[in-house]
């Protein structure tokens, strides 16, 4: 009754609650079933139900789940009990499984007994939890029925293997594995596991999926080593099994050394496994991580990782599309599966690993410093180097460190950061914050370069997050505009620029941030009582013109209406430029700084015809009013000068010449506002500046160019047409002219220069004989203007030229360079020293274009002629003609062309032209100087940029690139393929200059400097030579060549090369181009003229060789050519001084010494034959086999040879004791002819002692000493016993060596030279541990008895001993080591000095200058 009671009440139960998760359904089992009313008890009389029965559970058929009575400890106890009563057990145990077996052959029974019991309780118990163990696993919690269990279900499991759901939508197969989980005790854990792995084997993958993920809740932790194995092995045979497996390993208990062999094993296989699987492949190898091989798991990591599966932007967008077209009504197992992006899902685990990992992070940035090329930094270095900055604080310096050092190396390209934000936009946008604050980092650097990618980091991060991350961006940029930082306001509002072009409509939606009126702002800035803001008001307007009258005919999105500039349009653009003309037209400076920014929107950006056409016609007009007069009339006035038409190319006869009317509007800007006299000019005619005629002709011409494509027809008159001028040759007039007249003859100079420099801009590609024919003679009047202006300059030190480059860095600058030039000058005595410093303000950084000597001056061809009237004054005007070239209008890249024309000089014209030289158009040495020396300045200013050069905003120059500002509009690439067009010429004007010093050599039997030779015309092609070489090294030397898009033009460079030599096949490989261009360019080294030259050939060899896969072969050249150079008699300058450069005798030695096959034997020879040859010499002579080698230059070889052999032993390695017999003996060789260098070189300080020489003795000899410790004395350890009479030999001459030096430290303090004393500690503290070091190995040789300990007193570099009061009293606190001869017949290395070294002292090197003699 009470039986029938608690059935129904828990019918009524079932019928008011129902579980969701097990809906109910008609079954469609194959099997029979037995006809059971619904939710009927379990009535059998067989002993499985009996004793379940008694034990508290009731059975029940259909769908209705068994009922437990009783509490389920209470339950497994009481049929346990049960059981171990029986009369018939262990037999009942066999009969009562047997029971299961035959209940649970009905689907539905069986389905019951794996899902949990319905617990019947009473109104107390209600109260508690009401979760209760399906029966099977309660029947699994008895010890003596577990095993026999296990057994029926492991039997009754294939039953299921292809029905994965029954019709109740219940995945049978799994619901029997999840009975083993969490058990509270296995009985026979191993049995357990073989099944279980039996099973795994014949199970289909998605069943296996499940039992091998369930394995760490089914087996205990004493089966984890085997199941580990087994697992192991399946995984080498079912690639498919590998995120289960792997997610199962890092579950279990298992040896470190096991998990690392699986580890290999995976990441053997990774490139093979499918994207999908990644995240818990990458998981399981960072959780295996330890601290010792971090570095090489994730460097192995990151090479495979990246090539297959991070840049998949295809399967990316796949991943999106499969996961958008995902229905609402898939399940939310197979939606939260299908939604994880996997790309998104294996960073997260990264980022998770790195997180509380910390050797994670530090290897994988390690992994990362460590690629030492640009094909070894991916996409995944800059995606990790973002996650790991954004989740690890501690690791934002490193990575900021590591990125500014892979940027300024090239390694980290734009290339790279646009492919990692194109295809990892959507793992980048959840870390927007630390990125800005990265780019925020960087552009606070003082190198462009790592400014730019800062730069470029806030435009990406624009391009591909989304709004918030785009407001953030803007809002970044305007904090950077606000900072008062030149360089970040410059950089920002670029991006801002750059932001506005790439995405106007996003930028509409910020426009909060940069809310000024844009013409508000300019018109203020117009007519500002400030004139800088004056200037960038004009840039801005100019620029805002631009951009209003820009030609948009081409457009494909406009229509023809739209795209034509309207009426209402062109009279704004008309009446701003009048704005601006009106607004400067009181400040010259201002005027042409308007000139030339409108030139370069000109010739920048494509006007509108109508706009292009009202700009022609009022500039061509206004430009003759301003400065073109009729020649026929010369202006009467009371000019200090007689005016006169000069340098005109044509006879007028008729009245309709026209000529430039220079010197009275120079005269009227520069006399009258003083209070000279008025000129006979009409009283109402508005003046204009001559500082704006160069300018103001650069923008007619670059109109009337763009009206008529190029043809200048209109303007050709300008050409040859004179100007009026005064008679410029000084003559005897010169020193009675006064001051301010100097500097109005100075200032007419310089604008007749600029002028007739832009009238070549302008002219240089005619291609008319006649035309050409004129620009050569400009060229010719612009090189004999600069000799005039030096006389001029060489009496006018105060003088300051008019501006010729007008721009915002010019007008700031300039005006202070030229004061302390002045200033420098007038110093007497003091300018050979300043010489280099000034020079490098516009020179190249290389010391080559820094020297001192004539073949490097700017005007080297006018030297002679200076020197005859104006003596001692030469380097005076030199230098600052030189410092004058911010003065001067620039260059255009296209004047070049002129080199095309023929080098025709007088001597090869005589010998070997003859009267066939008749051609009108040649290019004299002079000129040819003039336009080499130019393009030389222009490669060094584009190809070897500064670091940290910082490009100001909407301005491609800076303040050091004054006079290039064209130059800067181009980009590298484009300047090196304009100079390859060059490469022909250039050529045949170095192969004439080599014949005309091969036959001047001949002429003169062999002496290049005789007294028949012309010494203007020999220095002019010498210094030709050296301008070719020098442009032909920056051209090659160009870092641009590394990028495989410039490959072509280095092939195409020398195959021009090349063919010089001999007319080959056109597709040579690039090998076989370097061969023979190395060889076409070696060739020249015959007719060498000077020293410099012999320097840039030198190099440019290297250049050639370094870009060769073969250089090792052609080493040997370039040592056996640079010996032929130190060994050459070279032509002698002022016979005060050599002509050869300290600077540059440093170098080529030094070449030398690294490309030689042994440098100890041409140290041995430099040392061993040549100083002594130069030491029985007289005083100004040199060493018969190395001319170079002079009293002078001695302190250069002695550096070089000390510095290099220093340099190569400690390039020496140690050894161990167990190398071959052989490699012991070569190495202690070798270290014998070391220490033998080292002792003749030491020794020479006896007979050189001048303070440059015992400075450098000082400081590498204690290098060398410190180098013999590390690296010899572990030799000597393990060779003492088998070469004993060799190490002995060898530390006897070392001995001898370092008491000199205890010498030399004695001397140095006797002398009290601070800049010596100060090495003397660090010197005295290295011969100590030398001497404690040489007694260990004697007594790990067991010959302890050869060190003896005696006295060692103070002497001076002679050997005469030093009187002190402190060496008199006592010399017990200085000591000597030696070996006792009797013992050994050697000496150890002694100590010598009582003065200790502190542990934070340290050495403090001052280079000495070279120019110190002897």
């Amino acid at each position: 009754m009470v039986s029938k009671r608690r059935l129904s009440k828990s019918e009524d139960k079932e019928s008011l609650t129902e579980d969701a998760s097990k809906t109910r359904k008609q079954p469609l089992s194959k099997k029979t079933k037995k006809s059971h009313i619904a939710n009927e008890v379990e009535e059998n009389d067989s002993i499985f139900v009996k004793l379940l029965k008694i034990s508290g559970i009731i059975l029940k058929t259909g769908e209705s789940q068994n009922q437990l009575a009783v509490d389920q400890i209470a339950f497994q106890k009481k049929l346990f009990q049960t059981l171990r009563r029986h009369p018939s057990y262990p037999k009942i145990i066999e009969e009562f499984v047997s029971g299961l077996e035959s209940h649970i052959e009905d689907e539905d029974s069986f389905r019951n007994c794996l899902l949990s019991c319905e617990r019947l309780q009473d109104e107390e118990a209600s109260m508690g939890a009401s979760y209760s163990k399906s029966l099977i696993k309660l029947l699994l919690g008895i010890d003596i029925l577990q095993p026999a269990i296990i057994k029926t279900l492991f039997e009754k499991l294939p039953e299921y293997f292809f029905e994965n759901k029954n019709s109740d939508e219940i995945n049978i197969p799994r619901l029997i594995v999840s009975q083993l989980k969490w058990l509270d005790r296995v009985v026979d854990g191993k049995d357990l596991t073989t099944k279980i792995m039996q099973l795994i084997s014949i199970a289909p993958e998605n069943l296996q999926h499940d039992i091998i993920t369930s394995l760490p809740e089914i087996l205990g932790d004493s089966q984890h080593a085997d199941v580990g194995k087994e697992l192991s092995d399946l995984l080498i045979e079912n690639t498919s099994l590998t995120v289960p497996i792997l997610d199962v390993l890092s579950s279990l208990r298992l040896d470190p050394n096991f998990l690392l062999k699986v580890r290999q094993l995976v990441m053997d296989k990774l490139l093979s496994i499918r994207l999908e699987d990644l995240p818990v492949i990458i998981k399981f190898i960072l959780h295996s991580i330890t601290a010792m091989d971090a570095l090489e798991v994730i460097s192995e990591l990151r090479e495979k990782l990246d090539l297959q599966h991070c840049v998949l932007p295809s399967r990316l967008q796949a991943s999106q599309v499969k996961l958008k077209s995902k229905g609402r009504a898939s399940s939310s197992g197979n939606q939260e599966s299908s939604g994880q992006n996997c790309i998104i899902l294996l960073f997260d685990v990264i980022k998770s690993a790195i997180r509380y990992e910390k050797t994670i992070s530090e290897a994988w940035i390690k992994a990362i410093e460590n690629s030492a090329s640009v094909s070894e930094h991916k996409v995944f270095d800059l995606v990790m180097l973002f996650i790991i900055y954004s989740t690890n604080t501690q690791t934002k310096k490193y990575i900021e460190r590591v990125l500014r050092n892979k940027i300024r190396s090239g390694y980290i390209q734009e290339q790279l950061l646009q492919s990692t934000f194109s295809v990892h936009y959507l793992v980048l946008k959840d870390m927007c914050s630390s990125v800005l604050s990265l780019a925020q980092s960087l552009l606070h650097s003082l190198d462009q370069s790592i400014i730019s990618f800062g730069s470029l980091l806030y435009k990406y991060a624009f391009k591909f997050f989304d709004t918030y991350c785009q407001q953030e961006v803007v809002g970044a940029l305007v904090t950077h505009i606000c900072s008062g930082n030149e360089a970040e306001v410059d950089t920002a509002l670029d991006v801002l620029l750059e932001l506005v072009v790439l995405n106007p409509s996003a930028m509409m939606m910020n426009a909060v941030f940069v809310k000024d009126d844009m013409h508000l702002v300019i018109r203020k800035q117009l007519s500002s009582t400030v004139f800088k803001y004056k200037l960038i008001g004009i840039i801005g307007a100019v620029t805002m013109a631009g951009i209003m009258a820009a030609d948009r005919s081409e457009s494909p999105s406009l229509t023809q209406e739209r795209a034509n500039l309207s009426d209402e349009q062109c009279t704004q653009v008309t009446s701003l430029l009048q704005l601006v003309h009106s607004c400067s037209e009181q400040s010259p400076q201002a005027s042409a700084l308007y000139y030339d920014e409108f030139a370069n929107l000109i010739q920048r950006e494509k006007l509108d015809p109508k706009a292009l056409e009202w700009v022609g016609h009022t500039i061509c007009n206004d430009f003759q009013d301003a400065f073109v007069v009729d020649s026929c009339v010369v202006p009467e006035g009371d000019f200090p000068f007689p005016v006169k038409a000069l340098y005109g190319l044509e006879e007028y006869d008729t009245q309709d010449g026209i000529a430039i009317n220079l010197l009275p509007l120079l005269f009227s800007q520069d006399f009258a506002k003083d209070g000279g006299l008025v000129t006979s000019q009409e009283s109402g005619q508005k003046l204009v500046s001559p500082l704006c005629l160069a300018p103001y002709f650069r923008l007619l011409r670059l109109c009337v160019e763009r009206q008529h494509n190029g043809n200048l027809e209109e303007i050709d008159g300008l050409l040859d047409c004179p100007i009026f001028l005064t008679d410029l040759e000084p003559g005897e007039k010169l020193e009675s002219m006064s001051a301010k007249e100097r500097s109005f003859m100075c200032s007419l100079i310089f604008l007749t220069l600029n002028w007739f420099r832009e009238i070549v801009n302008a002219f240089c590609q005619e291609t008319s004989p006649e035309m050409k024919g004129k620009v050569l003679t400009r060229l010719k009047h612009i090189v004999e203007l600069q000799i005039i202006l030096e006389k001029y300059l060489a009496v006018t030190p105060d003088y300051v030229p008019p501006l010729g480059n007008f721009d915002v860095e010019t007008l700031d600058i300039t005006p202070h360079t030229v004061t302390a030039i002045s200033a420098k000058i007038r110093k007497k005595g003091k300018i050979e020293r300043k010489q280099k410093t000034d020079g490098s303000k516009t020179s190249s950084s290389d010391t080559l274009s820094e020297e001192k000597n004539s073949e490097c001056d700017p005007t080297p061809s006018h030297r002679g002629q200076l020197n005859k009237e104006f003596t001692g004054k030469e380097e005076k005007t030199s230098l600052l003609l030189h410092n004058s070239h911010a003065f001067f209008r620039e260059l255009d890249i296209e004047v070049f062309s002129i080199l095309h024309c023929g080098l025709v000089t007088k001597f090869i014209l005589d010998t070997e032209m003859h009267t066939e030289a008749t051609e009108v158009v040649q290019l004299g040495p002079p000129e040819l100087l003039f336009l080499l020396e130019d393009l030389s300045q222009k490669l060094e200013s584009m190809l070897t940029p500064p670091i940290a050069r910082r490009v100001p905003f909407l301005k491609n120059k800076g303040s050091r690139n004054i006079g290039f500002s064209h130059l800067q509009q181009r980009s590298a690439q484009e300047i090196v393929h304009c100079v390859f067009q060059l490469l022909t010429p250039m050529c045949n004007h170095l192969e004439n200059i080599h014949n005309y010093f091969q036959c001047l050599a001949a002429e003169n039997h062999g002496v290049v400097d005789g007294p028949g030779v012309k010494v203007q015309e020999y220095h002019i092609m010498s210094s030709c030579y050296q301008r070719l070489l020098q442009i032909f090294y920056g051209l090659f030397a160009w870092s641009g060549f590394s990028q495989p898009e410039n490959q072509n033009l280095l092939y195409s460079a020398l195959q021009v090369l090349s063919s010089r030599l001999k007319q080959g096949e056109h597709s040579q490989p690039l090998e076989e181009l370097l061969s023979q261009s190395f060889h076409y360019l070696q060739n020249f080294h015959q007719s060498i003229p000077s020293f410099q030259c012999a320097l840039y050939l030198i190099r440019l060899l290297m250049v050639i060789l370094e870009k060769s896969t073969a250089s090792t072969q052609n080493k040997e050249k370039i040592a056996s050519l640079a010996r032929q150079f130190l060994c050459r008699v070279w032509p002698s300058g002022d016979k005060e001084k050599s002509n050869i450069s300290n600077d540059q005798l440093h170098a080529l030695l030094c070449i030398y010494l690294e490309h030689t096959d042994s440098i100890l034997k041409a140290i041995e020879e430099i040392a061993g034959v040549g100083v002594p040859e130069l030491i029985n010499s007289p005083k100004d002579a040199s060493s018969s086999t190395f001319p170079t080698l002079t009293r002078h230059t001695f302190v250069v070889f002695f550096r070089v040879m000390m510095a290099e052999l220093e340099k190569t032993v400690k390039k020496i390695e140690p050894g161990t004791a167990a190398d071959s017999q052989q490699i012991h003996e070569e190495k202690l060789l070798y270290w014998n002819m070391a220490v033998r260098d080292f002792s003749i070189l030491i020794n020479l300080i006896k007979v050189f002692d001048s303070h440059p020489v015992l400075h450098v003795c000082l400081k590498y000899g204690r290098l060398f000493v410190e180098a013999f410790l590390k690296q010899c004395m572990p030799l000597l350890d393990f060779s003492f016993r088998k070469h004993r009479e060799d190490v002995l030999s060898l530390l006897e001459t070392f001995q001898l060596d370092t008491r000199l030096l205890h010498h030399l430290c004695g001397h140095s303090k006797i002398h009290q030279d601070t800049r010596l004393t100060q090495h003397v500690p660090l010197l005295k503290k290295t011969l100590e541990l030398l001497v404690c070091r040489v007694k260990a190995m004697l007594t790990l040789n067991n010959c302890r008895e050869a060190f003896w300990l005696g006295n060692l007193k103070n002497r001076d570099l002679q050997g005469e001993e030093i009187k002190s009061q402190n060496s008199q009293e006592s010399t017990a606190d200085e000591s000597e080591d030696d070996m006792s001869s009797q013992a050994s017949k050697s000496k150890a290395t002694e100590d010598g000095e009582e003065d200790e070294v502190s542990a934070g002292e340290k050495e403090q090197d001052s280079d000495e200058s070279y120019d110190d003699s002897d």
